[in-house]
């Protein structure tokens, strides 16, 4: 595999190339504009062929130069489905994989800083964009910011990674290139020891300057970074990221979709559960949840929860941190990526499900 963190003095972002090294097949993670050539001549010298470009959301602080890869090198751009960029060739979604020759880089929904943020998670790496960040985390105040959101994403999701797993903001202001989660869960001023009140309460004071290029870098990056002669000449071409496969067997259901969630062991669980503000769903039917629950658990069958979760009060806000469980954890695997497509953005399945639980 081939990895660069790149810098941009001028506005303080970070790039990130990956790479293939057998495949040669590349992509970028947040390029910005005035660093075309230099990307180019990156990509020349290892005998990469850019494949796609990724954003971490519809920044406000420098234009992308996702659009002119696009034109340039043919790579297909990609966006959150949320951040309102019509022209991205790919809208992305939570779960989502995008492939290199044999590497794999999985989406995170990590909204917050703004409602469509996304991370990446490749590999050791998760590329946090502006959500998380070293010390610290990305302001709410703009662009349907939201930090109940923020707080949720960060310690449900980010938080719940590997301790040693790599955290590769999408700025630093102080000359740091990257960090781990254990650091940022037991260190980040904001987070560590907070609860989500006092992160709430932190949030919402920050009083901060408006950002210098909003106005210029939020309308120009919803159409990939290209101004108003350049658009005329985009193309988009709509790509699925999502496989095809004509004979599908349930074990191959439950591994598919397994690779579009995100899954806690019975500790995590508990300590989430414990923290609150997370809503707990049983996805059994009704004859296993009346021979045993854990408690406080709704009951919603994966057979009917595509047609009750739009009934279910306790469901309204698709922002709410939910985790899901079964008897063994396959049946809520398909139940936690059926809800990342109606559209819930935070949602966990327990691994080994209720047996895992009683072991424990």
């Amino acid at each position: 595999m081939i990895f660069k963190q790149l810098f941009d003095t001028e506005t303080w972002t970070y790039t990130y190339l990956i790479a293939d090294s057998v495949s040669k097949e590349a992509l970028f993670i947040d390029p910005v504009n005035t660093h075309i050539d230099n990307y180019i001549a990156l990509l020349e010298e290892y005998g990469l062929q850019l494949k796609y470009s990724l954003e971490t959301h519809v920044h406000a602080d420098h234009i992308t130069a996702s659009g002119l890869l696009r034109q340039r090198l043919g790579a297909q751009t990609a966006v959150s489905e949320l951040c309102g960029a019509a022209t991205a060739d790919v809208q992305i979604q939570d779960g989502d994989i995008f492939k290199l020759g044999i590497e794999d880089i999985k989406v995170l929904a990590t909204p917050g800083h703004t409602q469509g943020s996304v991370s990446f998670l490749w590999r050791e790496r998760v590329f946090t964009g502006d959500a998380l960040l070293i010390g610290g985390c990305g302001r709410t105040d703009f662009q349907g910011g939201n930090p109940s959101a923020l707080y949720d994403c960060i310690t449900q999701r980010l938080f719940t990674l590997k301790d040693e797993t790599l955290v590769y903001p999408g700025h630093d202001y102080q000359g740091r290139w990257v960090s781990s989660i254990i650091q940022e869960r037991t260190t980040n001023p904001r987070l560590a020891g907070k609860t989500r009140e006092q992160f709430i309460e932190i949030m919402n004071n920050l009083n901060l300057p408006k950002p210098r290029l909003i106005d210029k870098a939020v309308p120009a990056n919803r159409y990939c970074g290209l101004d108003e002669n350049e658009r005329q000449d985009a193309v988009v071409v709509r790509e699925s990221t999502r496989p095809i496969r004509n004979e599908i067997t349930p074990q191959d259901m439950v591994a598919q979709a397994k690779q579009h969630i995100v899954e806690v062991n019975v500790t995590t669980a508990k300590q989430l559960l414990t923290e609150g503000n997370i809503i707990l769903i049983d996805i059994r039917e009704e004859s296993e949840y009346a021979a045993g629950h854990i408690d406080n658990a709704l009951l919603l069958p994966r057979g009917v929860l595509e047609f009750k979760t739009g009934n279910m009060p306790e469901l309204a806000d698709k922002s709410k941190a939910v985790l899901v469980y079964c008897h063994t954890g396959g049946r809520s695997a398909m139940a936690a990526h059926t809800m990342q497509q109606l559209g819930y953005n935070n949602v966990l399945s327990m691994a080994g499900g209720f047996e895992a639980w009683q072991k424990a």
